[in-house]
């Protein structure tokens, strides 16, 4: 793939909104995103999916919070492989792209399933650093790169990747922009895949709840439809939408009871029980 853009700050970060998403993840030190890549070395910046095992919350109470953070990265990682799953059949011939690739945890995981090349794009700069270290290490860093770009103008080459896909990063940008650069990079029949939240045009605006996770992450959460119409307007047809909401409540549950809760745990919980917060995973072919 080619790679026209000089990485200077000023040409990626283009607005004061976006200064102040890359400031909030350079300064980022969540243990809920460190503890738990430490079990394994897979660093991921999302949440988890399916029933957590209840026997994690017994047994010797010294050892019960690292049982817990181990099953919580179970969780994450078992939601990152469901992504994997969405993005159809490729080879070691692909190139596929990870935007908003924060430490690299999903990048990894595609490379090491498909054999493919992977680039992860970041506005921030301490994630991408750490990446590509986490690259090196594992010996993946010819075809493994991480790269400090903007998603929305990300300077590759039109039509070179055979897949795309969004993990939790959809919320910090303008979907028509987003998707019009997705559609742009993919190739005739590329698959683009995002799991997101996004809150339920049904029951009105945000919600207290939804408005306390935007306040939380500095981001701003779009309405479900808005997801449908961005990608129409910009040739990518879904083929696949799977409301994970169900799936997402045990993680968030047991989170609660973990030592690396922050807090907007309850937020989440109330979202999704009251129906003004769904996670969805769609994947969208471009035509």
């Amino acid at each position: 793939m080619t790679d026209t853009m000089p990485s200077t700050s000023g040409s990626v970060l283009r607005t004061a909104y976006q200064e102040s998403v890359a400031e909030y993840w350079n300064a980022e030190q969540d243990p809920v995103n460190l503890r738990l890549g430490d079990v394994d070395g897979l660093y991921h910046h999302h949440y988890g999916v399916g029933d957590f095992d209840p026997s994690v919350l017994e047994g010797p109470e010294e050892t019960r919070n690292q049982r817990i953070i181990e099953e919580m990265h179970r969780l994450e990682t078992a939601q990152a492989e469901l992504l994997l799953d969405h993005l159809g059949p490729l080879g070691p011939q692909d190139r596929i792209m990870d935007t908003g690739s924060g430490r690299g945890g999903s990048s990894f995981m595609a490379h090491n399933r498909f054999g493919c090349a992977v680039d992860g794009v970041s506005i921030s700069q301490k994630q991408v650093d750490f990446a590509n270290e986490q690259a090196r290490e594992r010996g993946v860093a010819d075809r493994v790169r991480f790269h400090f770009r903007n998603m929305l103008d990300t300077g590759f080459e039109t039509g070179s990747l055979s897949a795309s896909w969004n993990n939790e990063s959809t919320m910090y940008v303008d979907l028509h922009e987003l998707f019009a650069e997705h559609a742009r990079l993919l190739r005739h029949g590329g698959r683009y895949v995002t799991i997101t939240g996004c809150y339920n045009d049904v029951t009105g605006g945000r919600s207290k709840a939804v408005s306390r996770i935007d306040e939380h992450y500095t981001c701003n959460i779009h309405p479900r439809s808005a997801y449908f119409r961005a990608m129409a307007a910009n040739g990518l047809v879904p083929i696949s939408v799977v409301d994970l909401t169900d799936q997402t409540i045990p993680y968030w549950e047991l989170r609660a009871r973990s030592s690396v809760a922050t807090g907007i745990e309850d937020p989440f919980l109330t979202a999704y029980r009251e129906g003004s917060f769904h996670y969805l995973l769609i994947a969208a072919d471009k035509v």
